[in-house]
């Protein structure tokens, strides 16, 4: 079997599965293991950069991992500038590949600033799945040395990857609607908790203590949930809320 055909070992396998795990709450994180295993699974990868980008017109970068400081600077030069083969990618909705930089003549600026850095050979992938967008482009330090029988496992991680990002964000919705579910159950106990105190001072019903705790909140510029939580707390003496003006 060709040295440039893919084979997923076991151990590979398992790591690419896990890849599409939320195991971090960043974009960064998630990118950064994507570009640590492409660098480590790829046949003739030599390092590897990933970005999300925004779904807009023209679409912009949101968050970038690379494997290596030096590829780090060639994603940067390409998002100060606007421009280069990653943005064309974007731009198409395609794979960009080049098979010796030294040959090549699109993106000339980047394409010096690649082979200052010992950067011979790329391709970027692109992938969108559900609202997200991300590239994945993989380097090599000899001309020719990404086989383009290796994209297929590129495009298998980039997809896992992608898949990864995506989830991470549902998990923090979910994650931020149960903080909000539980701070507003949190919010009401107090409410109540605090609405039976002057229930018993005042002598009144409920809906009377409520609008007792709504003119307080109104008339002193401070939050119904803190007024309530004061009179719980014992910040408001019994005394004082038996008399309209002894409130704080």
């Amino acid at each position: 079997m060709p040295a440039s055909d893919t084979v997923i070992t076991d151990e590979l396998a398992v790591e690419i599965a896990r890849l599409g795990m939320v195991r971090e709450s960043s974009d960064v994180a998630t990118l950064h293991r994507l570009t640590q295993l492409a660098a480590r699974a790829v046949t003739g990868c030599a390092g590897a950069a990933a970005m999300r980008w925004t779904l807009d017109e023209p679409p912009e970068p949101l968050a970038s991992a690379s494997s290596h400081p030096d590829l780090a600077e060639l994603v940067d030069l390409q998002i100060e500038q606007g421009e280069g083969p990653i943005f064309d990618a974007v731009r198409d909705r395609r794979a960009v590949r080049c098979d010796d930089t030294l040959a090549e003549t699109r993106w000339p600026g980047h394409v010096a600033a690649m082979l200052r850095r010992g950067v011979r050979c790329f391709t970027t992938t692109v992938h969108e799945y559900e609202q997200v967008l991300v590239t994945l482009t993989v380097y090599g330090v000899v001309p020719g040395a990404l086989d383009p029988r290796q994209q297929a496992l590129a495009s298998l991680l980039l997809a896992q990857g992608g898949a990864a990002v995506s989830n991470t964000r549902e998990f923090d919705d979910v994650h931020r609607t149960a903080v909000q579910l539980r701070q507003a159950v949190e919010a009401r106990a107090v409410v109540d908790q605090a609405k039976g105190i002057l229930m018993h001072a005042l002598g009144c019903d409920a809906d009377r203590a409520f609008a007792e705790l709504r003119r307080i909140s109104q008339t002193r510029h401070v939050k119904l949930t803190a007024i309530a939580q004061r009179i719980v707390s014992g910040q408001v003496p019994d005394a004082a809320l038996r008399h309209r003006d002894g409130y704080v």
